[in-house]
């Protein structure tokens, strides 16, 4: 059976805590930035947790970082 490789790509947008919850990157910021409101711009540049549904997801891809 070969080995379970990291995805290098997921992992340079999120951050395990010490407790093991999944922090990602706020997504669509870069595009259309004269619709959003400043405030909106602002708080995508914050970490946010992924979704319980996506988390299955994340863990097959990232199988070496211990996310509980």
């Amino acid at each position: 059976m070969p080995k379970m490789k990291t995805h290098k790509g997921l992992k340079k947008r999120i951050k395990v805590t010490g407790t093991g919850k999944v922090l990602i990157t706020g997504h669509h910021k870069n595009n259309k930035k004269m619709k959003k409101r400043s405030n909106k711009l602002h708080s995508l540049k914050k970490m946010q947790m992924v979704h319980k549904t996506h988390l299955s997801k994340v863990k097959k891809m990232l199988p070496k970082l211990g996310i509980k």
